[in-house]
């Protein structure tokens, strides 16, 4: 039997990484012990090209929604590195184009508060994104049809 490392906390992922996404199956199937839905607060979401991104924003009032995955403990390291090489995200460093982060995230079924990695925005994308990203609802989901394409029409920059 494998025991929890308690420094091992979950993912929570509201874009590709979420059930029935394309990067799930190829990053998450098999390796987790739980994916519950969940909402992270103070931050905004922007559609990028194929993939949203999570910005920090005080006082936001739309949380952003995703799922809270549990990973495996036999799976932890590996999918932790493979999760920040998909992510461009090298920790330490705030030039990648997502940074991870140790934030409370929401779990719905019982409100409770989960310290979870999240992958939000890099600092120059956040920058770039604030000038002329185009916002989105909460829910990354809802502006994609189900094979992973754009709902909506997208922005004057082809976002």
């Amino acid at each position: 039997m494998t025991t929890r490392d308690p420094r091992h906390l979950p993912f929570f992922v509201y874009g590709t990484l979420r059930p029935g996404q394309l990067n799930h199956d190829a990053f998450l199937r098999g390796r987790t012990e739980k994916e519950e839905p969940g909402r992270l607060g103070g931050t905004v979401l922007y559609d990028g090209p194929g993939y949203p991104y999570a910005v920090e924003e005080p006082g936001a009032t739309d949380p952003v929604r995703g799922e809270l995955v549990t990973a495996r403990p036999e799976a932890y390291d590996r999918l932790l590195l493979e999760l920040d090489e998909l992510e461009e995200c090298v920790p330490g460093d705030p030039a990648g184009l997502y940074v991870r982060v140790e934030r409370d995230v929401v779990r719905l079924r019982d409100g409770a508060a989960v310290r979870a990695w999240v992958y939000l925005a890099g600092p120059a994308v956040t920058e770039r994104l604030r000038a002329d990203g185009r916002r989105i609802a909460g829910d990354w989901l809802t502006h994609r049809a189900p094979d992973g394409r754009r709902r909506t029409r997208p922005g004057p920059d082809g976002r």
